[in-house]
């Protein structure tokens, strides 16, 4: 081998075997420090575009997770007043049944009518307050239903179905008006209220129907939302246990790469070493 002052191969040679050494140091300390073998385009262009596709993805399943949430709270708030007016009809008809016997007086019966009456008024109060997030799918106010992401690209959706539960209705048929104040009336009533309450509990089959639908549908979005998450996972997260390993590998390798180059770097002196003994 040549000895130049002007030249020392054996140097560049170790200097780019360190910087290679540093240059893989670096990357080993970046996949540590955030736990990704793919954080950016430069890492793998290729992989990281899939991976943030499924990300877009995995955030737009959110928010329909977030709208079949809302679908639920809706739904269980008017359940939970569709059964509450289930019980009145119940209490209303026991009412109606006893204003049916031509023996009680006028003022018994006007008890059971001001019983009556009040179990007919709180109806209209749950009904209107059977709202969740201003929607409200038991007063009428609603027509059809209440449309619900059901997909990442909003192309469908899931449907909360209104049952009009409103008096005077095709569901209620009893009127605003009504009254236990004659025996005709008071037996015409009970048989409305019978209709009546078939009706009702018909909408809350109907109702429970939907929301089976939108839970089990909620419960496919969580699970698809999961296998993304893993599948974006594979895709980028490093295994810190082996970056771990190999972090001390290439410390120590750095180490020696100081070494070899201190060592090429002295060569040169090995001509001064000449010139003395000549």
């Amino acid at each position: 081998m040549t000895l130049s002052i002007h030249t020392n191969t054996a140097a560049m040679i170790a200097l780019q075997n360190l910087n290679k050494t540093n240059d893989e140091l670096t990357g080993v300390q970046n996949r540590l420090n955030t736990g990704l073998k793919i954080s950016g385009a430069k890492d793998n262009s290729a992989i990281y575009a899939v991976a943030q596709n499924m990300r877009a993805d995995i955030k737009a399943l959110g928010a329909v997770q977030t709208s079949l949430d809302r679908a639920t709270t809706i739904g269980d708030v008017a359940l939970a007043a569709g059964e509450a007016i289930s019980d009145l009809l119940v209490q209303m008809r026991e009412k109606a049944t006893a204003a049916m016997d031509p023996s009680i007086d006028t003022y018994s019966r006007g008890a059971y009518n001001a019983d009556f009456r009040a179990l007919l008024d709180q109806i209209n109060v749950i009904l209107q307050n059977a709202e969740f997030d201003g929607a409200n799918i038991l007063n009428g106010s609603i027509a059809g239903g209440i449309e619900f992401l059901a997909d990442a690209d909003a192309s469908r959706s899931v449907t909360l179905k209104t049952q009009n539960l409103s008096l005077s209705g095709s569901v209620i048929t009893i009127s605003n008006s009504a009254s236990l104040g004659t025996v005709t009336m008071a037996t015409n009533l009970v048989s409305q209220i019978k209709t009546s309450l078939d009706n009702v509990n018909q909408s809350l089959a109907n109702l429970g129907s939907d929301l089976k639908k939108i839970g089990a549908h909620s419960g496919f979005v969580g699970k698809l939302m999961d296998s993304l998450t893993e599948g974006v996972g594979n895709l980028v997260d490093a295994d810190l246990a082996v970056e771990g390993a190999r972090l001390q590998a290439l410390q120590v390798k750095q180490q020696l790469g100081v070494q070899a180059l201190s060592i090429a770097n002295s060569q040169p002196q090995i001509i001064l070493s000449l010139l003395r003994g000549g």
